[in-house]
């Protein structure tokens, strides 16, 4: 990923781009070279970081606004993916979740991160991997979460949309061996973020300091790990043996589920 100055390695999409992760995304970014389109809801918000960035790099930026939570949102950036050319990389960062059980989480949220968490990136992976594919090249980060490891009471939806992008772009993996076309899971535990503010609102703070990592090193660790051609990154995982050990054996799992025989544990009653 590291570029010569020479050389314009082409425009970054970046999702959710307004805070958070997505906003340190676009300042590093910027700083290899890329020209930029930043995709969010809040348009001032927006068009402010879309100008610091022009400011102070010697790039494009563009503010695209947009709720990819809505059909609209969701065509308007979809739509860009597919026609425009100078694409060469897609974050897609956009997310939120609820601190709840199921039952006090009003449908209309229910409906929207998962519209949001898993309709939308999947859609949008869609459209990049397409046009990628069609030019042998280009690379898409999809931002899962630690959380989407094992079931945990408060986030239900949530957790379960993140691990459905754990298994989605493993499967993405697959789909683009043999070519020059890379994908990277990313696997952040707990970040410095606004969305925790739309998650339960100061619900980060009983959590201690030193689980609780900075949203610059967060990404400064993704990119690092894309730079060493990882495919999947989890930035706070100290025991990388733990992730390859899960992915090996799920894989195992996986084989195993498939036999014409019933197990022999349920088979002593005949």
């Amino acid at each position: 990923m590291t570029q010569s100055h020479t050389t314009k390695p082409g425009t970054a999409v970046v999702t959710g781009a307004s805070s958070g992760i997505g906003k340190v995304y676009a300042e590093r970014l910027a700083a290899r070279g890329y020209d930029l389109v930043l995709v969010a809801r809040r348009k001032e918000r927006l068009k402010e970081i879309a100008d610091e960035l022009r400011e102070r790099h010697p790039v494009k930026a563009e503010a695209l606004v947009a709720d990819l939570s809505t059909p609209d949102g969701l065509s308007a950036v979809r739509e860009r993916l597919s026609t425009d050319a100078s694409v060469s990389l897609l974050v897609n960062n956009a997310g939120f979740s609820a601190l709840k059980p199921l039952t006090q989480t009003p449908d209309e949220t229910v409906a929207s991160m998962i519209a949001l968490n898993v309709t939308a990136l999947t859609a949008l992976s869609r459209a990049a991997l397409i046009a990628f594919k069609g030019r042998n090249a280009g690379t898409i980060v999809n931002i899962g979460s630690g959380a989407g490891f094992s079931p945990y009471p408060d986030i239900p939806v949530y957790g379960a949309t993140k691990a459905y992008v754990f298994l989605f772009t493993q499967s993405l993996q697959h789909e683009v061996e043999g070519t020059a076309v890379r994908i990277q899971l990313v696997l952040p535990g707990a970040v410095v973020s606004e969305g925790w503010d739309v998650a339960g609102g100061a619900a980060l703070e009983p959590l201690p300091e030193s689980i609780v990592m900075t949203t610059e090193d967060c990404v400064d660790a993704a990119l690092s790990g894309l730079d060493q051609g990882e495919t999947i990154t989890a930035p706070s995982l100290h025991d990388a043996s733990l992730l390859s050990d899960y992915v090996d054996r799920s894989g195992q799992l996986l084989q195993a589920m498939f036999d014409a025989k019933p197990a022999e544990r349920y088979r002593s009653g005949r």
